[in-house]
């Protein structure tokens, strides 16, 4: 079954008369429970393509369903609430919110979009810390941790609403390479243990192979699908 599609999707941007296509008639079909990954050069689209998807931006044409829904027809705030109850975010700067702890910063969603009882928050935060390995610094503020804890806490917090869908622009770039390959195999971990589909960006193409299937983008438009078998999966897996 489909998590989601796109059908001849396009993105214009105005900048005073002139226009810019980021994207251009993209047709899409994820299914749920994957790990995706979208590749390609900088300005090739990736960025506006998991936008379209979270709901943080409209398309100009097109379609878009996640979850069954048609997520293009949103207002702002239909927007926002089919976010914090269908969608994780992980972000390439982390997000942290400097003055909140780990465990605050995980709890935030919680607290803002599902105002989830206190006892039911703490069990979920908890949870999920201990799932990423971070349960130790929970008390702790960004800035007293590494870059691959942030990005840790990170994935915490966008597991701790139970997304069918979690979304990540470019998660390694901050990290060095062991730092990165250590939040990729979470990732993928939380994948099969959640039963929740992860979709990345990134420009590494040794992260990129971590994927179950890659996409690839340029100038706006998609021109390539790679289906990663289980037998390589296996072989990763092993080594």
């Amino acid at each position: 079954m489909s998590l989601i599609e796109l059908k001849k999707v396009s993105r214009i941007y105005k900048m005073g008369e002139t226009s810019i296509q980021a994207l251009a008639d993209i047709n899409l079909d994820i299914e749920q429970q994957t790990f995706v990954s979208f590749v390609g050069p900088s300005g090739s689209g990736k960025t506006t393509l998991l936008n379209l998807i979270g709901c943080l931006d409209k398309p100009s044409n097109g379609e878009i369903k996640v979850n069954n829904v048609r997520v293009n027809e949103f207002n702002r705030k239909d927007a926002a609430v089919f976010r914090g109850t269908n969608i994780g975010f992980i972000f390439q700067n982390f997000n942290l919110l400097p003055i909140l702890t780990v465990y605050e910063n995980v709890e935030y969603p919680l607290i803002m979009v599902q105002n989830i009882p206190e006892k039911e928050r703490r069990d979920r935060v908890l949870k999920y810390l201990d799932a990423v390995g971070m349960t130790d610094q929970k008390d702790k503020y960004p800035s007293q941790i590494s870059g691959g804890q942030k990005q840790r806490a990170a994935v915490a917090r966008a597991l701790v609403s139970d997304p069918k869908l979690v979304l990540a622009d470019e998660p390694t770039a901050n990290l060095d390479h062991k730092s990165a390959f250590m939040v990729i195999e979470l990732m993928r971990q939380m994948q099969r243990e959640l039963n929740t589909a992860f979709i990345f960006s990134t420009h590494d193409p040794k992260i990129v192979k971590e994927a179950e299937i890659i996409y690839t983008l340029e100038d706006g438009k998609l021109v390539n699908r790679e289906q990663i078998t289980n037998s390589d999966i296996n072989a990763k897996e092993k080594n």
